[in-house]
């Protein structure tokens, strides 16, 4: 009980006791900004409430206050945090009242009146942040998982679509950009970017990062210029990332200086005595502090902070420097960086290099920066303490630099270390194989239930008069392959022909390469929305656009109704292309490959990751000729050499196929005239479908009065199902996605 009576004066005291043995350099006068209400927290919840309700402006006002709330909010915290460390030096040990303690006696009697010299300075310390931070400045403190919403940007989130329903692209695209550099993997905000870069009125500009940390800004210009052989501007910026890289550390240190995280302990219970409290607390105050350096090298939407990120700095001037013929200052980077890793043989052979060139008379006075020494000697001592309360108390620290000397670790922590490094690297063998173990057995059950289940679902029907299955999977010596005539007649294969050849475009959808697949043959190809758009003004005969956009929604049906899904299909990517012969050329018209995964063939495996398309389900090809040499479609096994079954190309036939690793596939080399046919995806999760076909039905709808069918549930937009959690509605949907337009 004694020790709980006592813990709430100990917060007062460790308010100001991180820092306080070794401060950070620098200070600033004076009173800092007032921040007013409402607090960060209060404003997010506003804006989301905003949200829900269509309140497009007020979603803007209140999420963009939110956010410099917070800012603000932080910047004041800091601040006072700096100044009063400041003033606790400048004014030295000081004491409560006017009255100093009295002078010992004997020798003997001093170490009583220098305890309490120091907690006189913490008492200081903390009445200087009590009057810089008052009482009602605690309102302004984020919990942890509001703060957690800030970390991942949501606000961002909720501010791309409220710019987008009023029309500000510029301010909508970098509200999502910002927002996706913290998210990679949110595949709605990259639809919505990619979405964005084909609106007329948004510039390359626009795409910023507005929570970009202005070191790492400046960093990455910095080793642009470096790269670009541009010492000049290399220095210059690599500099600027230096002087904002104090700036941020300082702040960054300073917001370490918080409250005791009892990190799941229930604090009630907390009995540590007087000394165990400030070990406690002052210990996480200085990992926090350690951290910084990881914080401050870490990227938005990187997993992983950049190496040696501040040593690295160094590197990179010193060589610039020397390019730029400044002796002096290449050798105070050399030594500068040898401060972080002295046997670096690199760095040593340059730094003689750059001393015999001055002149060691002139070279041996110079010295490293003075700000790096203090701040590698302060890091030192931090993990000195660091480590000596791992090893003392069972604290844990995982130090974040490499350059961290071997001595600086206790002997025995070290020896204990090494032994828990290589029991881990032993069990997490062991899992590793014990994973792979589990995942062939899982691919194997996987796999015969996949087999019975294609052997029971396939086969529905074919839904249009006139078609007929050629060859069903069985004939194809596989599973989910399918190839139906019938899908179009003659007149139309040739006016979809004649469609490409007025309509296509060089390499369209490959960067205009002429040649994407191989260099036997030149590719050209339209997609649906442009030719509707090619037809809206006269350029190519409408009707023809129209048939491409209805028969691809043919096919869409006939697949899914073939392959008995249960849910519906949507378009991945559609595209009208004709392959035309080079003379003399025989290599594949499309090597094999897998549509979602990528093929190792020599292992046997199909990897699904990106650059993958990883949600492309069902793929299918229309034929609109065979008046051509090669050209011939095939699948094979895993090892893409044993074909398994091969497919001719003819007007209004069909082969679709599931996109997984079950179904390798090629085409064989076109060795004369030209190939032309309908590629289509698709893919079973709606947010993954085509944005083109979003606009392709809209202009269908307005060019041919066609009528909107309802919407299934699982098609409606966000907004109409209710959501409020957050915005993941992309810009551009509408109703139109769901149209029947046959």
């Amino acid at each position: 009980m004694e020790a709980r009576r006592g813990l709430p004066l100990f917060r007062l005291l460790l308010l100001a006791l991180g820092g306080l043995l070794w401060p950070t350099a620098g200070a600033e006068g004076g009173d800092p900004p007032a921040v007013g209400p409402p607090p960060a927290d209060e404003l997010l919840a506003a804006g989301t409430e905003a949200y829900a309700r269509g309140d497009w402006s007020a979603v803007i006002l209140h999420m963009e206050k939110a956010l410099r709330a917070r800012e603000a909010y932080r910047a004041r915290l800091a601040h006072c945090r700096r100044r009063c460390a400041h003033l606790n030096r400048t004014e030295g040990a000081g004491w409560p009242s006017d009255r100093s303690p009295p002078a010992p006696t004997s020798p003997g009697r001093g170490r009583p009146v220098d305890n309490l010299r120091f907690f006189g300075q913490l008492l200081q310390r903390a009445g200087c942040l009590r009057r810089c931070l008052p009482d009602a400045d605690t309102r302004y403190q984020l919990g942890e998982e509001t703060e957690l919403e800030f970390a991942k940007r949501t606000p961002y989130n909720y501010l791309q679509v409220a710019y987008f329903k009023i029309n500000k692209l510029d301010k909508a695209v970098a509200a999502a950009n910002t927002f996706f550099v913290a998210n990679p993997d949110h595949m709605e905000m990259r639809q919505n970017l990619e979405y964005y870069q084909m609106m007329a009125g948004v510039k390359d500009s626009d795409f910023v990062d507005l929570e970009a940390k202005p070191h790492m800004e400046e960093f990455r210009l910095g080793v642009s210029y470096y790269t670009e052989e541009d010492s000049q501007e290399a220095v210059v910026h690599l500099e600027k990332a230096l002087e904002e890289y104090w700036a941020a550390d300082t702040q960054c240190r300073a917001l370490c200086e918080g409250a005791y995280d009892y990190e799941g302990y229930n604090y009630l219970e907390y009995t540590a005595d007087l000394y165990q409290a400030i070990v406690d607390h002052y210990t996480q105050v200085l990992g926090c502090k350690q951290g910084c350096a990881t914080e401050l090298a870490s990227q938005a939407g990187r997993d992983k902070p950049i190496e040696d990120f501040l040593p690295s700095h160094f590197n990179y001037l010193q060589f610039a420097y020397y390019n730029s013929g400044l002796y002096e200052k290449a050798i105070e980077c050399a030594k500068t960086y040898l401060l972080f890793f002295p046997n670096d043989e690199v760095m040593n052979q340059n730094l003689a290099y750059y001393s015999a060139v001055l002149g060691e008379d002139l070279a041996k006075p110079i010295r490293p920066r003075e700000e790096v020494e203090i701040y590698r000697q302060r890091s030192l001592l931090e993990k000195e303490l660091l480590f000596f309360a791992y090893d003392t108390f069972g604290i844990p620290f995982v130090d974040p630099d490499t350059w961290t000397p071997a001595e600086v670790i206790p002997k025995r922590l070290r020896e204990k270390q090494k032994v828990e490094r290589e029991t881990a690297a032993r069990i997490s063998e062991e899992i590793g194989n014990l994973m792979k173990e589990i995942e062939t057995l899982v691919e194997e059950k996987t796999k015969e239930s996949s087999d019975l289940s294609v052997l029971v679902r396939e086969g529905g029907p074919l839904l249009y008069d006139g078609l007929t299955v050629a060859m069903n999977s069985k004939l194809l010596n596989g599973s989910q392959r399918v190839v139906v005539d019938g899908l179009l007649s003659g007149d139309e294969c040739r006016a979809l022909q004649r469609l490409t050849n007025a309509a296509a475009s060089a390499g369209d959808g490959y960067r205009g390469k002429t040649s994407p697949h191989t260099p036997s043959e030149t590719f050209y190809g339209v997609t649906v929305y442009k030719a509707l758009k090619l037809g809206q003004e006269g350029k190519v005969p409408l009707e023809s656009a129209y048939l491409y956009y209805n028969v691809t929604e043919k096919v869409r049906r006939l697949v899914e109704s073939y392959f008995r899904l249960d849910v519906p299909l949507h378009f991945s990517y559609s595209h009208l292309v004709c392959r035309t012969a080079i003379e003399g050329k025989v290599d594949p018209s499309h090597p094999v490959h897998v549509d979602n995964c990528i093929l190792n063939a020599e292992a046997l495996i199909c990897i699904k990751e990106p650059p993958a398309y990883t949600f492309r389900d069902y793929s299918a090809i229309l034929y609109l000729n065979g008046d051509f040499e090669g050209g011939a479609f095939y699948f094979t096994e895993l090892d893409a050499k044993t074909v398994t079954a091969e497919v001719q190309p003819q007007c209004g036939r069909a082969v679709a196929f599931s996109a997984g690793s079950e179904n390798p596939h090629g085409v064989k080399a076109v060795t004369k005239g030209q190939r032309c046919a309908i590629a289509l995806w698709f893919t079973l999760d709606p947010r993954h479908s085509e944005r083109e076909r979003v606009q392709a039905s809209d202009l269908v709808q307005m060019l041919f009065h066609t009528e909107e069918r309802e919407l299934p549930p699982e098609q409606a937009p966000v907004e109409e199902r209710g959501m409020s959690v957050g915005p993941t509605e992309a810009p551009g949907t509408n109703a139109a996605a769901g149209k029947d337009e046959l």
